[in-house]
């Protein structure tokens, strides 16, 4: 008797090194794949993102195609289709997820399921709740659940078999149509694309991470966010072998570690993971936020990055610890405020890393940086964009500026500014706060709900 499954993909658009495609292609005759567009959804994130899912589905079903099959395409509420497209096959497959929306989610399809429901890990290096301390608990530190989890033994994923691929029976919808070009090359085949320019630069990356004006990071954190690439193929094509190697594999320890604490503690995406700081009195300033949101903040760093990601969906990581630190120290508004904006923006706004990078930021999560650190947005635009020239790309009415002028244009005489046709308050916004005072004020607010004061 022939047996069929279907297999829901999600985050995980690819057909390599995808436990659950391997498993239901190996343990049955037939194989019906499928996506579930959620408009609503869809219409909610950003355009970037959404560009880039529609087009990440585009290239799954050409990988399809060239095995003689094709994606079926669903639109709707998973709860009320799946149960439907499973009474026509014998058991349903797809890989986890870790925010509490797509776990809740999950958890109503597979009750509602006339078939067995068979899930896996495929999105991380590891399977939360196999990296654990002595005492059989996660790591609340970053560097002793990293050393765990460079030796713990990779779980043995499933090899795929030679079932058929069919068709739904009850009907396909048409793929959502966008205007957008994706952010990233998309497909398993653009992340190999992108892995193979990367292979050439990655025994610099411990170098080169921080320099937001070269092409100095791998850019493939969309390819994870959408699983188009496994996270174990890239551990696997870049090693260890070298500093940047084993710098840039670290960043994939952080992904899981994120991810592991956000199945532990679905409610981080909106509290504190350490409570004693949603004690916090943040600012309402609406203002101040749009100002940011705009790129119009008069810090040229922080500019830049908001305008870059406003323009591409994409932001270098240190200029993202820049800006959210800007939001929160500078600016003492709510980080979730932050954390908002770039989940709807980024290509790459996966909830776990994001939350995860924006308590680090604000101090207020596990082995967070300490609340009194506070990044000073000049320091760090002369440290690590010492020439000015990502500054100039993204915030050009200032590319006339000399590298000792433009990251703080206030300090430069009016004169001199003219010269480069910069009019602070007119061409250019004078900072909309003083830095020193901004700091002074935030540690205040920490150490009042801290009870220190």
């Amino acid at each position: 008797m022939c047996s069929r499954a279907i297999v829901w993909f999600r985050n995980d658009l690819r057909l390599e090194e995808n436990p659950a495609w391997a498993s239901a292609t190996a343990n049955h005759d037939e194989v019906l794949p499928f996506v579930v567009q959620d408009l609503k959804l869809l219409a909610s994130v950003g355009p970037f993102r959404r560009a880039q899912w529609v087009a990440n589905v585009r290239a799954l079903r050409v990988e399809l195609e060239m095995l003689g099959g094709t994606l079926s395409v669903l639109s709707g509420d998973p709860s009320k289709h799946i149960p439907d497209l499973a009474r026509e096959a014998d058991a349903l497959y797809y890989n986890e997820a870790t925010s509490s929306w797509g776990r809740m989610r999950d958890a109503a399809v597979a009750s509602l399921s006339p078939v067995p429901v068979s899930s896996s890990w495929g999105t991380l290096v590891s399977t939360p709740g196999t990296v654990l301390t002595a005492k059989g608990t996660l790591s609340k530190v970053f560097t002793p659940f990293a050393r765990t989890w460079a030796s713990t033994p990779r779980r043995a994923d499933p090899v795929g078999g030679d079932a058929s691929i069919v068709v739904t029976p009850i009907g396909t919808d048409k793929l959502l149509e966008v205007a957008e070009d994706p952010p990233m090359d998309p497909g398993n085949a653009g992340a190999h694309r992108m892995l193979d320019r990367w292979l050439d630069h990655v025994d610099q990356y411990a170098e080169t991470r921080d320099l937001p004006a070269i092409p100095g990071t791998s850019a493939l954190s969309a390819h994870l966010r959408f699983g188009t690439i496994s996270p174990t193929t890239l551990l696997d094509a870049v090693g260890t072998a070298t500093p940047g190697r084993e710098a840039f594999v670290r960043q994939l320890a952080w992904r899981d570690w994120y991810a592991h604490l956000l199945v532990e503690n679905p409610a981080m995406t909106r509290s504190a993971l350490r409570p004693e700081y949603d004690a916090i009195e943040w600012r309402a300033d609406p203002s101040g936020l749009e100002a940011w949101k705009k790129g119009r903040t008069g810090y040229p760093i922080v500019d830049a990055g908001m305008r870059q990601l406003a323009t591409t969906g994409w932001m270098h990581n240190r200029v993202r610890m820049i800006t959210a630190s800007f939001l929160v120290k500078d600016l003492l508004i709510d980080w979730r405020e932050g954390e908002r904006w770039f989940r709807h923006l980024l290509v790459d706004g996966e909830p776990s890393q994001n939350v995860g990078n924006w308590q680090w930021v604000a101090g207020i999560g596990t082995d967070a940086a300490p609340y009194f650190r506070v990044f000073n947005p000049t320091t760090q635009s002369r440290k690590f964009d010492s020439s000015g020239d990502y500054i100039r790309r993204w915030v050009p009415e200032l590319a006339y500026l000399d590298a000792r002028a433009i990251h703080a244009p206030w300090e430069v005489a009016p004169l001199d500014l003219a010269s480069a046709g910069v009019i602070l308050g007119d061409t250019y916004p004078a900072p909309i706060v003083d830095h020193g005072h901004a700091r002074d004020r935030a540690l205040a607010a920490y150490k009042t709900a801290l009870g220190k004061n």
